[in-house]
């Protein structure tokens, strides 16, 4: 097996392998942080081509790192605040109208817990897709955990550390986040989402 299929597995694999795909990506960070926000266009065709992935009308904030942007997809009105880690050692599938506060990390990258296992010098390490539905938003500084997904309509409350997966329309919070309520998000027939259309700037 590849590196990459063992990863996909869910089995031990080499993350010294993608050291060069991690350090372009690094390297592209980088680069896209320091495009002019007066050169709008420049910045959305950038994550375009960063990601795997876009829908229309994606808008990312400066301080944005990745793992590697071939990792991620994104669908329509994706809004990504500052400062925002996704640690795409894998898929990190993000579905429609979805928002994330600043310094949210998005980490799908895990070890060994014992240490014989962990410290080694081919640098092995686990990883497992993160998945978050339509309609989510995560609350600033939120942490989401390898493994997890995240129901449609769900509310991620600041600070929370995301272990488990979180259920459709349910608000989370807390060290570990757990569920504090279920919201009712049956829109009326006439309501409609109307997200900020970044691409009319």
């Amino acid at each position: 097996m590849t590196e990459a299929e063992k990863r996909d597995a869910g089995m031990m694999f080499q993350a010294s392998s993608f050291l060069k795909e991690m350090f372009e990506a690094r390297d592209k960070c980088t680069e896209y942080n320091n495009i002019p926000y007066s050169e709008f266009d420049k910045r959305v065709e950038f994550i375009k081509n960063l990601f795997a992935r876009t829908g229309k009308n994606c808008f990312v904030e400066n301080g944005f790192k990745c793992n590697q942007g071939s990792n991620i997809s994104v669908g329509d009105n994706f809004y990504c605040n500052f400062n925002c880690t996704i640690y795409d050692s894998c898929a990190v599938n993000i579905g429609d109208n979805v928002m994330i506060g600043p310094c949210v990390t998005l980490c799908t990258a895990t070890h060994p817990i014992k240490a014989c296992e962990r410290i080694n010098e081919e640098g092995n390490e686990l990883a497992f897709p993160i998945t978050i539905g339509d309609n989510v938003w995560i609350g600033g500084g939120a942490f989401i955990n390898p493994g997890v997904t995240i129901g449609k309509g769900a509310v991620v409350a600041s600070g929370a550390v995301v272990t488990k997966n979180v259920p459709e329309n349910a608000l989370v919070a807390g060290v570990p986040a757990v569920v504090k309520k279920i919201i009712d998000n049956k829109a009326e027939a006439s309501d409609q989402y109307k997200p900020f259309d970044f691409e009319r700037i």
